[in-house]
């Protein structure tokens, strides 16, 4: 991740800050753009994609969660039936708790008051600030699911111009349920990933090859048995004269639930503390020549088991004409 300037409450005007505590008071509270926060959209869709890739759950900011054995919710046995005068075969389930705590998390930026324009210049660094935080989280997440699994790499598009991506998915998605006991219900491919699936199927000449080159995500979905399938293609700026993918060539296969509570089995969740059912807060310091806008939140994304996560990094070959 990036590593932005201390606010030290001397930073310079237009530069973003890793929020400092002393600004978060109830004098400084902002209610207006806290609640301008419910109801923002960003164009880029980076919250839609982080609740896709680890939904949101409300906790308090600390908190206990259970990571069970999984093998134990696959066990079978023959021997349940209870004879006459006695009891039934007794089973012990392992799974133990978790204590953990939502991270605070916030930028501040400094607005020279030369600089404003128009009656909405704190809603549009609010909004910058938002989608920063947004795509903070999701580099987080996408970054927590490289972590849980190695890659596997595959080189779509041979000369010989056989290759079927889709099956390699089929054969990955049976792997991850013959690991985890659940098959992974959300794919989500980064934007090379998804290019090159499509010019490997472009350059064949079969009817199957060309139907599969024209699905869209739904149909790709049905065929796959999975929930959803997601393209992403969002960038950061990683360096002064560079933008990087967050997803890039690289296709994860997971299972997540939105709307779950925290202790049902999914691979990576994502668990907040909201306040007064906001998942942000605005603070405004207003000064004689600037204006400090900071905005807040509580989180923590974790990999709540790795068992089933695939990890799928494509290179392109060459196809022959």
């Amino acid at each position: 991740m990036e590593r932005l300037p201390q606010d030290r409450g001397d930073n310079e005007k237009g530069v973003v800050c890793a929020a400092n505590e002393a600004r978060f008071t109830a004098a400084n509270y902002s209610e207006p753009l806290t609640a301008f926060t419910v109801g923002w959209k960003d164009r880029e869709n980076v919250e839609e994609m982080l609740n896709f890739v680890a939904p949101a759950i409300s906790v308090g900011k600390r908190f206990e969660f259970k990571r069970a054995e999984n093998g134990e919710a696959f066990l079978s046995e023959v021997d349940d039936v209870r004879a006459v005068g006695s009891a039934f075969k007794r089973v012990d389930f392992s799974g133990n708790s978790v204590m953990e705590k939502t991270l605070n998390k916030g930028l501040t930026v400094r607005v020279d008051h030369d600089d404003t324009a128009g009656d909405d210049w704190q809603e549009r660094h609010v909004q910058a600030l938002l989608r920063r935080l947004y795509r903070n989280e999701l580099r987080r997440a996408v970054a927590a699911l490289d972590a849980a699994v190695t890659a596997t790499e595959l080189s779509w598009g041979g000369s010989d111009g056989s290759q079927n991506p889709d099956g390699d998915l089929r054969m990955a998605l049976s792997a991850a349920a013959n690991e985890s006991g659940l098959r992974p219900n959300r794919i989500l491919f980064g934007e090379g990933a998804w290019d090159v699936r499509a010019n490997v199927y472009d350059g064949q000449n079969s009817s199957a090859a060309q139907r599969a080159a024209h699905m869209d995500l739904e149909e790709l979905a049905r065929k796959l048995f999975v929930d959803a399938v997601r393209v992403f293609g969002a960038r950061y700026q990683s360096s002064a004269a560079a933008k990087t993918p967050i997803v890039g060539n690289a296709i994860y296969l997971f299972n997540a639930q939105n709307e779950i509570i925290k202790d049902e089995p999914a691979n990576i969740k994502r668990f907040v503390t909201p306040f007064d059912g906001n998942n942000f807060r605005v603070y405004v310091e207003e000064h004689s020549k600037y204006t400090d806008i900071t905005v807040e939140h509580y989180s923590n994304i974790i990999i709540t088991s790795p068992l089933g996560i695939r990890h799928i990094a494509v290179t392109e070959g060459e196809i022959d004409d």
